[in-house]
């Protein structure tokens, strides 16, 4: 009997509330703008949050947990002190050898800290596939590339040691190199001619999805649209750039040229271009806590073995991708505060109007009360209508804050991700704020006299 009051007491409430609500629109619509307001801000925030975490684990799957990447600096510029060279001589700059295998040796050999280490070659070509020519990127990789990238080879096999060795044809290739190429079959067993070079295509990757901003920050490729071939076949069958170099400093006499037709003329160093044999090394350690001792002393051995030369660069992913997300997060807590600005600026707007609606309806108050109403039923009243108004901001709020993620994922390419416990989230916080604002005007209205109260003009 008690609860079916109780229930009779709520049902009567809310018509009230809906009456008063409808009685002044345009006061409600702007006493709740702060929760509108508030509620998108936190829905948008919540919504980037999560897709920044995403996108972070989705890298960091990318590049290796444990993976330290050194990448060859090639020689493309001039000395550049070339016009203050004492009588006209340019000082020959130290001669290194450049990134290449016998490097990859070295690391394997003599740190004890390094797991696996996986050199990549890389180069743009085409591939063609019955009078079609499409562009590619050849990899030239070694047995452990996949298994240190994270790859997952879905179909078909890695390559054999045999195969490496003996610098075989054969390939694995990106997803989407076989539904270019190998329209609605499988690709495995059958030719392709990368280049002038027929190979047997031995796997398929698993498709990778990989934002353009993962490609841009890390330097990674689209995976999907690769041919990978093992190392050895690439150098012998298409390109060493080890042996081309060589080759050129021989001819320029250690990188210097003549200019001016005789020997007393003044001499000119020719940059080397790319003279690395391997485009980038990855190196994986064994545990996560000797990725800076093991780059350091990667950084020591390197420089000793390029003769003093620091044409090379030394990256940590995982220290990069933790600078990322930590800016990300600062993001996130700035614009969490201003969302929290925003929700209090519609507390408070909510508790003004609803304390100059206890001024405008004390008369009415006080007849409530004359003819029966206790304190709890004056307070309930109130903040009923204060919970109504807060709910219905947070809801336009809500609508407002799935639109704008879409939008700015549309505008900026900034993945957002939207999550029902995001919107319950911020449904509650929008209940909460109006049960918080609405409980002074609540006791203000349920503390006047009923006679009072009456008589107030």
């Amino acid at each position: 009997m008690i609860d079916k009051i109780y229930i009779e007491k709520l049902k009567s409430n809310f018509s009230e509330a809906v009456r008063v609500i409808l009685a002044n629109k345009i006061r409600t619509l702007l006493t709740s703008l702060g929760i509108i307001f508030g509620v998108a801000a936190v829905i948008t925030m919540l919504a980037i949050g999560s897709g920044a975490e995403k996108e972070i684990l989705a890298q960091l799957e990318l590049v290796g947990v444990n993976n330290i990447v050194i990448t060859p600096i090639p020689d493309e510029t001039e000395n550049e002190n070339e016009d203050a060279a004492d009588d006209g001589a340019i000082a020959a700059k130290r001669f290194s050898k450049g990134l290449d295998m016998l490097d990859v040796i070295s690391i394997r050999k003599n740190i004890p800290s390094v797991k696996t280490v996986s050199p990549e070659i890389v180069l743009e070509t085409y591939v063609i596939k019955k009078g079609r020519q499409s562009a590619v990127k050849l990899i030239g990789v070694s047995t452990d590339y996949f298994a240190t990238a994270n790859i997952t080879i879905e179909s078909g096999k890695n390559f054999s040691n045999a195969q490496l060795e003996n610098s075989l044809p054969v390939c694995v290739i990106g997803k989407k190199i076989e539904k270019k190429l190998f329209t609605g079959e499988s690709a495995i067993g059958k030719q392709i001619k990368v280049k002038d070079v027929w190979l047997q295509v031995i796997g398929i990757i698993e498709e990778k999805i990989i934002s353009e901003n993962a490609q841009e920050n890390l330097g990674i490729r689209d995976l999907n649209k690769d041919v990978y071939i093992p190392i050895k076949t690439f150098l012998v069958r298409y390109k060493d750039r080890k042996i081309i170099s060589d080759k050129q400093i021989d001819l320029s006499g250690g990188g210097m040229i003549m200019v001016g037709g005789n020997n007393q003329g003044p001499k000119k160093r020719i940059p080397r271009g790319n003279y690395h044999q391997i485009d980038k090394l990855i190196v994986q350690v064994n545990n996560s806590t000797e990725l800076n001792a093991t780059a350091d002393v990667l950084s020591r051995m390197l420089k000793r073995r390029h003769n003093d030369m620091l044409d090379f660069e030394i990256s940590i992913p995982i220290q990069l991708l933790k600078q990322q997300q930590k800016t990300k997060q600062i993001f996130n807590i700035v614009l969490s505060i201003i969302a929290g600005i925003s929700l209090l600026i519609g507390g408070i707007g909510i508790m003004n109007i609803m304390l100059a609606s206890v001024l405008e309806r004390t008369k009415e108050i006080g007849i409530i009360r004359a003819i029966g109403a206790t304190q709890e039923d004056v307070i309930l009243q109130f903040l009923t209508e204060s919970i109504l108004v807060s709910i219905g901001g947070g809801i336009i709020g809500i609508v407002l804050g799935i639109f704008a993620s879409y939008i700015l994922e549309i505008t900026t390419g900034i993945e957002t991700i939207l999550t029902l416990s995001s919107i319950l989230l911020s449904f509650f916080v929008a209940t909460l704020i109006g049960l918080i604002f609405g409980i002074a005007p609540a006791k203000s209205a349920a503390s006047k006299s009923p006679i009072e109260a009456i008589r107030h003009e």
